[in-house]
């Protein structure tokens, strides 16, 4: 909370986020021209993505290649200033999210990287990155793997698409694989000085540069010392310079420099061209390779299995420096208000990583009036069903995956959820619904192929410790692997925070119950072995005096818990969320197939503990990582509440599509779980019904075939069962592809089509009530809204890249200009219904998310401090309304919803409202502020004045007009 004695600058305190995917499309410019919108909004936070200079051409800004420069293609320095002056002018703020955990590499564009291929160890940022300079794999030791080719490093280098090349201004050479630079190290110049000599008799009679020659023989030497390293590297540098002077002077060395690229080449004059560039090859500091040799090769930590994102060091001082500098003078600016952390579970140490950033950050954001050590940071954290954020962080909060699953948990009916997993093991086997079963199936498969190169480093890590200590040195690395694999694949939650003190309470339950569930599994010979990982994985081991130390064993804790994430979210959400299908939209950042369906009550007291514990927290229901919208996941989840009418329709459909299944080797292309997933999926995004019975036109229906086929093929490809990204089934992809057009762009499939319009009508209502339940959930419960580009109007997109498609924003202005036009009339009721009776047109969510977000703009503490009051329900339809209150001080809100409403919605109707109400009643809220005489409930939607508040308003009287009701308390007008 705001800490007494602060006077908090209204501008800075967060009230509601707007999230903008920045890239070459969408840059700086862009977003200071829908500044006004988002002000007009009730927005006080634009929410960027990253910011600072990626790779050229990224989409998504995770790809940062340097830390201290912002991104050019988005505008640069001065694009940011313009939009930093255009917010501070609107009123509004900007939270950043920053990349601390990896950055992008290969290619041209990362110096540090660069710098590294060139010098190995001795570079100055050799320890920037996460490098295991001495693994097992031979012909990588004191090297860097480098997974880039596109083919067999023989067949590349046959094929001669390895070229060395002189860059005469720099006095360098870099071997070149199409847009990738492998730099030379300075010592071994000589081995391509030398022939290149042999073809220039008057250069090389040139006393300099003979002098020059003879100086880079002498940079052959390899220092053991960092002293030695750092000297050698000061002379390489110095020799870089003055053969660049030399190639400027003498035109004839300049010429000859430069046919090294054809001296190292297949067509060189004396046949032995790939013979010296193989042999200078394998002199650096790097080993290019196929890239398919990277899951159990590579010896630097990834961000999961990609190859072009290097894990970074920044516990270290020196690299937290250079990768906060510029973050660090955009807060000092008074430019940057709040920071989203990606991916704080792939660091080495979050806690004090979190300390380190506030300590940053501190005499700046005093400078805001942000209590000292809380300059607001948001930690992207996905927390499972039973686990909780760590109270100690330094954080506001999460960025909302939790809530996500709170939100969506309470909008599923429980026995319908259980009816679906049911039907989808009758269908696919006994087990096929069990997601903890096959999450762990996928996540040793995960590690088997994609990580298992970081787990084989995780392993000789281990060895090498336990080979030090009498006790423990006869167990096998190949044990230790296994051992460790089991447990990583039974690991509960993405991760522990074992530190220095040892393992909290939280840390040791869910390591006992990785290890409990390993133990029985009896993957090892000795049981023994478990134990001793059991206790350097909580660090309380008690070694002997020849033993291991300390710190190692810290060391070895914090490098399996930077594993154990990406082994998650590789295993789980990119593997078993694509397998494990009876309900799919359960299958959620933050969520999962085996999560706990939430009643009411549930509900009740997660919110009681969100106001308690993290009121500032995000909440968020879409982001540019779900793997659906929110309104499509709203739209899914009515499923729950019509299992059997779902069943029945699918047996049908299956039925009629026969003719585009088929048939190779046996078994029926696609397989039948895809074909489930397909259909879940196509009614999640089927057109909003507008034309009654009418299908929708030919060009609609050819546009969602476009984008279902490059979903199914994604969704497939992440499943990796029948096809996969590093193994891609040609045949089963065609035959998935030919299956979506057939269904949905075939003459032949009109009464599929007709019945699948027919079916959806009946989720169009109750979808679009779960959709604007759970906005308004969003927007009203403790937490800080996160809004996702353009889903102010329904949003029907998928994974990515399908959610990072243009936003139309000419519409969402002239909605608004609407919205303004109608509330200064006297009958804005009027306009409610009328939207209301017109929603499948978008123009009623918008409406909604703008009243509510002025409504949080103009009452910050009610949202940000009030306390969260259950309000229970009586009547007949009790079960399908959530009601609660916020209170603070005198101010008061309540807040009333549908819930599975499936059943109150009649077929063609609209929204249930009025009489269906009659008998279902808000009871009296005894909590409500004390002193209310004077005060009466105004509707937020229609600002309709009600009751006194000291009554409370019955359902019937709330729903009249539409089911969502939003009642702040306001004095008398006289």
């Amino acid at each position: 909370m705001h800490e007494a004695g602060m006077t908090m600058n209204p501008i800075y305190q967060p009230t509601a986020f707007y999230r903008l995917q920045f890239h070459a499309g969408f840059t700086f410019a862009d977003a200071l021209a829908i500044a006004p919108y988002l002000r007009d909004m009730g927005v006080s936070h634009v929410y960027t993505s990253p910011i600072l200079a990626a790779r050229p051409g990224s989409t998504h800004g995770y790809d940062i290649v340097d830390h201290q420069a912002l991104n050019p293609e988005l505008g640069g320095r001065e694009g940011f200033d313009a939009l930093s002056t255009a917010l501070r002018d609107a009123g509004m703020g900007l939270v950043m999210d920053i990349v601390p955990n990896h950055m992008g590499i290969g290619r041209s564009d990362n110096l540090w990287w660069l710098d590294v291929l060139e010098w190995g160890r001795s570079s100055r940022y050799a320890h920037f990155f996460d490098i295991e300079w001495f693994p097992e794999t031979h012909g990588i030791h004191d090297k860097v793997l480098l997974p880039i080719l596109g083919d067999l490093y023989g067949a590349v280098l046959e094929r001669g698409e390895l070229r060395l090349r002189f860059d005469a201004p720099a006095g360098s050479y870099s071997v070149w694989y199409y847009e990738h630079r492998f730099p030379i190290c300075p010592s071994t110049y000589h081995r391509i000085l030398a022939p290149c000599l042999e073809t220039a008799a008057d250069a090389a009679n040139n006393q300099d540069v003979r002098a020059a020659f003879t100086e880079s023989k002498r940079l052959r030497s390899k220092p053991r010392s960092n002293t030695r390293r750092k000297a050698l590297r000061t002379r390489g540098t110095t020799f870089k310079q003055t053969l660049a002077a030399l190639a400027r002077d003498i035109p004839e060395l300049h010429t000859a420099l430069e046919g090294a690229e054809t001296l190292f080449a297949p067509n060189s004059p004396d046949g032995r061209g790939l013979e010296r560039l193989h042999k200078l090859l394998e002199r650096q500091h790097y080993r290019p390779a196929f890239w398919r040799v990277a899951g159990r090769e590579i010896n630097y930590r990834r961000f999961f299995q990609i190859n072009d994102l290097a894990g970074l060091r920044v516990e270290e001082p020196e690299v937290f420096d250079a990768a906060h500098a510029l973050i660090r003078d955009l807060v000092a600016g008074g430019q940057v208000h709040g920071l989203r952390i990606d991916h704080i579970d792939g660091l080495y140490d979050p806690s004090g990583y979190l300390d380190r950033l506030q300590k940053l950050l501190k005499p700046h954001a005093e400078t805001l009036g942000f209590p000292a050590g809380r300059f607001p940071v948001y930690v992207e954290k996905i927390l499972e069903e039973h686990e909780t954020l760590r109270a100690q962080w330094p954080v506001h909060g999460t960025t909302g995956y939790d809530a996500l699953s709170e939100i969506h948990s309470v909008q599923l009916d429980p026995e319908g959820t259980a009816q679906l997993k049911t039907i989808y093991e009758a269908r696919e086997g006994a087990g096929a619904a069990d997601g903890h079963g096959e999450g762990a199936r996928a996540k040793r498969q995960i590690m088997d192929q994609e990580l298992a190169s970081e787990l084989e480093v995780l392993a000789t890590e281990t060895t090498r410790l336990l080979k030090r200590d009498l006790a423990s040195r006869d167990f096998s690395r190949g044990e230790i692997r296994q051992a460790l694999r089991e447990i990583v694949s039974r690991f509960p939650i993405y991760r522990t925070y074992v530190g220095s003190r040892g393992p909290s309470p939280e840390d040791a339950r869910d390591l006992d119950w990785a290890l409990g569930l390993a133990r029985r599994a009896r993957a090892v010979s000795h049981p023994l072995l478990f134990d001793v990982l059991e206790a350097l994985l909580k660090t309380n081991w008690k070694p002997r005096a020849d033993g291991r130390p300390n710190a190692e064993c810290l060391r070895l804790a914090r490098k399996f818990q930077q594993f154990t994430g990406p082994a998650m979210a590789k295993g789980m959400e990119d593997t078993t969320f694509y397998r494990v299908l009876p309900l799919v939209s359960m299958n959620e950042v933050g969520m999962g197939p085996n999560r706990r369906i939430s009643s009411v009550g549930d509900f009740h007291q997660q919110m009681i503990r969100r106001a308690a514990k993290w009121p500032k927290s995000m909440v968020t229901t879409a982001t540019h990582d779900t793997k659906r919208s929110e309104d499509v996941r709203a739209r899914i989840a009515v499923l729950s509440e019509m299992p059997a009418a779902w069943a029945e329709h699918v047996d049908r459909w299956q039925i009629l599509n026969r003719r585009a299944r088929q048939e190779s080797g046996g078994a029926t292309q696609p397989a039948g779980r895809d074909e489930y997933l397909f259909y879940q999926t196509l009614v999640g995004v089927w057109p909003l019904n507008r034309t009654g019975t009418e299908l929708p036109a030919p060009e609609i229906l050819s546009a969602l075939r476009e984008r279902l086929q490059a979903y199914m093929i994604k969704a497939a490809r992440e499943a990796k069962t029948y096809t996969s990204w590093i193994d891609q089934d040609e045949s089963y992809e065609n035959a998935l592809n030919g299956f979506v057009a057939q269904v949905l762009d075939s003459p032949a499939s009109a009464p599929f089509l007709r019945d699948v319009h027919e079916f959806a009508q009946t989720l169009d209502v109750p979808g679009a009530c779960n959709a604007l339940t759970q906005m308004i959930l969003r927007l009203t419960m403790p937490g800080v809204p996160d809004n996702y580009q353009g889903t102010e109007l329904w949003d029907d997109s998928l994974v990515d890249p399908d959610n990072r498609r243009p936003v139309d924003y000419r519409t969402r202005l002239e909605n608004l200009a609407e919205f303004r036009a109608e509330q200064e009339t006297e009958d804005l009721l009027k306009f409610v219904a009328a939207l209301g009776a017109s929603w499948q047109d978008g123009r009623l969510k918008h409406y909604l998310l703008r009243q509510l977000l002025h409504l949080r703009r103009s009452h910050p503490d009610l949202f940000l401090r009030g306390k969260y009051i259950p309000i229970e329900v009586s009547g007949p339809h009790e079960r399908h309304v959530l009601a609660f209150a916020r209170v603070h001080e005198r101010q008061a809100l309540i807040v009333a919803l549908p819930r599975l409403s499936a059943g109150l919605c009649a077929p063609g109707a609209g929204f249930p409202t009025g009489g269906i109400w009659a008998e279902t009643a808000l009871r009296p809220v005894s909590a409500l502020p004390k002193k209310g005489k004077g005060l009466l409930w105004r509707n937020v939607f229609t600002m309709h004045a009600g009751k006194p508040m000291e009554a409370t308003p019955t359902c019937a009287e709330i729903f009249a007009h539409l089911p969502f009701a939003v009642l702040i308390s306001e004095p008398t007008r006289k």
